[in-house]
């Protein structure tokens, strides 16, 4: 829990070093912008990658990265204020927690997510905050002229295809909690709506060997569906995928529907979406809705800058728990359980009432 506003702070633990006062800290807020591209720039030299085990030094590294010594020195040097990478007493640098986050091989690899935060129209973007605030509305569209994920496909392939390793790679982690959480034990069939490659579908059929699951989302997106799903696959017997729109349709039916990370639009999209799986389900189904939340989560900082980002980009927005049941309501579904799924998602169990 969060100390009330006005609640005097916590004293600092024995030993810890004092806090900067409030005019170092906004100097350093400023520049938050250096500590996002410096870490973009480890990703994109692999220097997460070339690091061992063993503390290396910086020439050591440079030659592995084909970067130059010093300047190679002051980014990780950078980074180590951050816990980023640790810079040792005899000027070697070695790998923190942090750090192993930025290796492609670590099975919690967040190197994706990194670079897509951090991709070239985010920092058109940023700088245009205060127009979305005064006027609600995304900016890319007046920046590109059209809709952002047009945009994305159109103009800058790149990062559409940084924005599809970035979503893999989290669905991958995530769903693997997602089905460790949710107990469908008197269900026989699941469908995953906006499921992307169906990794949530993937693992509850592992979970459960008797249980049939659905895929639907985007005819492009579902072309690159998990090969277990498809033809041949050790799932396709039980899996069936479905290209379409939630937002214009739900064309399949199921025991229970799960909607994750995808109620982030406009409040008529969300509405339609919503309306959408109650008609398809009828009275008696189940709706889990996953989401981010931007109210007293360990994940608030987190949270908040992507709520910031949707606005920018799409004009939509990161749900509070309040918000969230209002418009599941609103839908006409039923709240009978919010649970954290881990310190970045919650689970909304729903049923669509008699």
């Amino acid at each position: 829990m969060t100390a009330p506003s006005g609640a005097p702070s916590a004293p600092p633990e024995p030993g810890a070093p004092p806090s900067p006062p409030p005019s170092m800290r906004l100097r350093e807020l400023v520049f938050g912008a250096a500590c996002a591209a410096a870490v973009r720039a480890a990703a994109r030299l692999g220097v997460a990658d070339a690091l061992g085990d063993a503390p290396m030094t910086v020439e050591t590294l440079a030659t592995a990265v084909r970067a130059e010594p010093k300047p190679l020195r002051r980014l990780l040097r950078a980074l180590s204020c951050y816990g980023v990478f640790a810079e040792r007493p005899d000027g070697t640098f070695a790998h923190t927690e942090m750090s192993r986050l930025l290796r492609e091989d670590d099975p919690n690899s967040l190197r994706a997510i990194a670079m897509w935060c951090t991709e070239p129209w985010t920092w058109d973007a940023w700088p245009l905050l205060d127009r979305a605030v005064r006027t609600g509305r995304n900016v890319v569209e007046d920046l590109y002229g059209k809709e952002f994920f047009s945009y994305l496909n159109e103009d800058a392939p790149e990062s559409a295809d940084v924005f599809n390793r970035a979503m893999t790679r989290s669905s991958e982690q995530s769903a693997r909690e997602v089905a460790a959480l949710l107990d469908l034990s008197g269900s026989s069939s699941v469908a995953d709506l906006g499921g992307g490659q169906g990794h949530v579908v993937a693992c509850l059929l592992d979970k459960y060997p008797a249980m049939r699951g659905s895929l639907l989302d985007l005819p492009r997106v579902v072309e690159n569906a998990l090969p277990r799903l498809r033809e041949g696959g050790d799932l396709a017997d039980r899996a069936r995928i479905v290209p379409g729109d939630v937002r214009e349709a739900v064309p399949v039916e199921a025991d229970v529907y799960i909607i994750k990370n995808i109620l982030e639009w406009d409040d008529e999209s969300t509405a339609r979406l919503l309306g959408n799986v109650v008609e398809a389900g009828g009275p008696g189904t189940r709706v889990v809705v996953i989401e981010n939340l931007v109210d007293d989560t360990p994940s608030m900082r987190f949270s908040t800058a992507m709520d910031l980002l949707l606005l920018l980009n799409v004009g939509g927005a990161k749900h509070t728990t309040d918000s969230m049941v209002g418009r599941l309501e609103a839908a006409g579904l039923a709240v009978r359980d919010i649970r954290p799924v881990n310190p970045y998602l919650h689970a909304f169990d729903c049923v669509v009432p008699a």
